[in-house]
C-alpha cells in the first residue's frame, strides 16, 4: 500500500478553511466574522474528536490498517484542530470588536470553558513536532493527556451554547468519542479477568 501524502492530507485538511477566507474575501455582510465562528469552531472539535478517537479504535479493531493510519497521522487532525480553534478565537474576538463586551461575557460557562480548553491546546499544539516527542521523552505524553479535560471543556463549551438550547449538535459530535472512552475505560479497568489473566 502507497504510503498517503502528508501533504495531501495537510490540504484536506485545510479545505474548510479555504471556504473560510473565500467567504472572508467575497462577503459584504458585515456579519461575515460572526457568522464563521460556529464553523470554524465546529471544525476545531471534529478534528480534535478524530485525533482522540485513533487509541480507542486501535483497541476494538486491532491490525486494521484504518486506526493504525489515524494513530500515525493523529498529530496532524491535532494540529488542524488548534488552528480552527485559533481562528475561532480570532472571529469571536473581531466580532465582539472590543474588550468591554468579551470581558461581559467571559463568566458565562459556555464562554469561559472555550477560553479554558483553547489555553490548554496552546502547549499541546506547540510541542506537536517530533523534535519535542524526542526531547521530552514520557513527559510528552503526560503534557498531551491534558486533551481530555480540554475535550470536556470544549463540550460543555459547543453544548451550553444558546442556554443549552441546542445541544444536539454537540452530543452527537462526541457522542462516538464517549462511547469508545467508555468501552477503552471498561476494557482496561472493570471488565472482569480470569485469574491467569490477573
Amino acid at each position: 500500500m502507497q504510503r498517503f501524502s502528508p501533504y495531501i492530507l495537510w490540504v484536506i485538511l485545510a479545505l474548510p478553511a479555504f471556504g473560510m477566507a473565500y467567504d472572508l474575501a467575497t462577503s459584504t455582510s458585515p456579519r461575515i466574522y460572526h457568522i464563521l465562528v460556529h464553523p470554524s469552531g465546529e471544525f476545531a472539535a471534529r478534528f480534535m474528536i478524530i485525533a482522540m478517537l485513533a487509541t480507542p479504535l486501535m483497541l476494538i479493531f486491532k491490525g486494521w490498517r484504518g486506526p493504525r493510519w489515524l494513530k500515525k497521522n493523529r498529530r496532524y487532525f491535532g494540529v488542524a484542530a488548534f488552528f480552527y480553534a485559533a481562528a475561532h478565537t480570532v472571529f469571536y474576538l473581531i466580532d465582539k470588536s472590543s474588550l468591554d463586551r468579551v470581558m461581559t461575557e467571559l463568566p458565562r460557562l459556555y464562554i469561559w470553558t472555550g477560553w479554558v480548553a483553547f489555553v490548554i491546546f496552546i502547549p499541546l499544539a506547540a510541542t506537536s513536532m517530533d523534535y519535542f516527542v524526542r526531547t521530552m521523552g514520557p513527559r510528552w505524553k503526560q503534557l498531551q493527556r491534558w486533551t481530555y479535560p480540554a475535550a470536556v471543556l470544549t463540550l460543555i463549551h459547543w453544548a451550553a451554547l444558546h442556554n443549552w438550547g441546542h445541544p444536539q449538535a454537540a452530543i452527537i459530535h462526541f457522542a462516538p468519542l464517549i462511547l469508545l472512552e467508555s468501552y477503552r475505560i471498561w476494557y482496561w479497568y472493570l471488565r472482569p479477568r480470569s485469574p491467569r489473566a490477573a
